[in-house]
């Protein structure tokens, strides 16, 4: 009974926290989307976790400015990188997308320098890939809580008034955020899989929530019954949601069909 109750303390802090992620990256998933800059999120997130590894090898290394917050370290080095990336943003896609793809290998290359001398250098690597989302406290939900408003609220409420230029640092905060907390991949995946599933349906941004939504759960709980890295492991249920879904739809819309065929036959 006590195991129980350990992992529901652990659980409800992470669902909270996946809850809040998806609150974000669905709405921008859907723009990226639209855009068709289908790999900014990766490029964007590997340049936020270079600027926190950087961040933490100069408090480690005893650098003048190591009193800097990896933080604020991460999210200026993710707007610097958005915002070449906005530079860029009205040559053709592809010219884009290579731009993306240098950025994300420079970024990743980055951070393995300068992991390269750090005796834990793979296990901070892991966590900066699948994140730590099982280990959260309740105040990195209340911070990750008001960081998640004023981000909706921004782009949602202004995002029309203050022009094209604020999805790209808004986005640069808003991935920096969520990749401290779930991860590379997890970030990549929130954004994309339930966005792309649910493309040109009708009510298409609740179904992406749903599907989102019951993701996160049967992953979380997944990874805490077999003991799996909870990251990874939400990760492929989204995959396997989506696909059930699609299936489902495409059932769905097949049968209709057939229906309305007989009907218009008779």
């Amino acid at each position: 009974m006590s195991q129980i109750y350990l992992q529901i303390d652990i659980l409800w802090p992470a669902m909270v926290a996946g809850f809040l992620v998806l609150a974000t990256h669905v709405p921008l998933g859907r723009e990226v989307l639209n855009r068709g800059i289908i790999f900014l999120d990766l490029a964007i997130a590997q340049t936020a976790a270079f600027g926190v590894v950087l961040a933490n090898t100069l408090w480690f290394s005893g650098h003048e400015h190591a009193h800097i917050s990896p933080t604020i370290v991460a999210v200026v080095a993710a707007i610097i990188g958005s915002l070449a990336l906005f530079a860029i943003r009205n040559l053709e896609v592809r010219i884009q997308e290579s731009c993306i793809g240098i950025l994300f290998v420079l970024m990743a290359t980055g951070i393995i320098l300068l992991l390269s001398t750090d005796p834990h250098g793979g296990e901070r690597l892991k966590e900066i890939l699948v994140g730590q989302i099982l280990w959260l406290q309740t105040k990195d939900l209340l911070q990750l809580f008001f960081a998640t408003v004023a981000i909706l609220l921004s782009w949602f409420h202004w995002k029309n008034r203050l022009g094209e230029w604020l999805f790209y640092p808004l986005f640069a905060v808003t991935i920096t955020l969520s990749t401290q907390i779930v991860g590379i991949y997890l970030v990549f995946a929130s954004l994309i899989i339930p966005s792309l599933c649910t493309l040109k349906k009708r009510n298409s941004l609740f179904k992406s929530y749903g599907l989102g939504i019951v993701s996160y759960s049967i992953g979380l709980l997944v990874s805490a019954i077999f003991d799996l890295p909870a990251g990874a492991t939400i990760v492929w249920v989204l995959s396997v949601v989506a696909c059930i879904y699609i299936t489902f739809t495409k059932f769905q819309f097949s049968r209709i069909t057939n229906m309305a065929s007989k009907d218009v036959a008779l």
